[in-house]
């Protein structure tokens, strides 16, 4: 195999498709790349900034981007968006990771804790 020049399929610029790129992308039955590796790079962050799933086309790691789309990209993500909130239970001031709704309960964590372990006791 031989180095290859492409076209991108945004920017128009031409870009070398390596021999060890194309090894890479047939070994893993992946097709050519349409997009040059700065336009790939700009898709990939854009995807991951929007916080669509990440693994619609992307060619690093298997198709998956690190963190895409099984629950392991919570950590990527930083911090959680809190709302605060009055425990219907305790009457304690909390934090919750949603919005709270009006007219159903909101739970601090101890409350929701108790109540999630009493409802599974057999």
């Amino acid at each position: 195999m031989s180095d290859q020049t492409l076209t991108c399929r945004d920017c128009g610029q031409a870009f070398t498709f390596t021999a060890g790129e194309q090894a890479f992308y047939a070994e893993r039955g992946y097709s050519e790349p349409l997009r040059c590796p700065s336009c790939r790079a700009a898709r990939k962050q854009q995807r991951a900034n929007s916080g669509g799933d990440s693994y619609g086309g992307g060619y690093s790691s298997g198709g998956y981007s690190s963190g895409g789309g099984y629950g392991g990209d919570s950590y990527s993500r930083g911090p959680r968006q809190m709302y605060p909130a009055v425990c219907s239970q305790c009457g304690i001031e909390t934090e919750v990771p949603f919005q709270p709704t009006a007219g159903k309960p909101v739970y601090c964590r101890s409350c929701f804790q108790e109540r999630r372990s009493s409802s599974y006791s057999y």
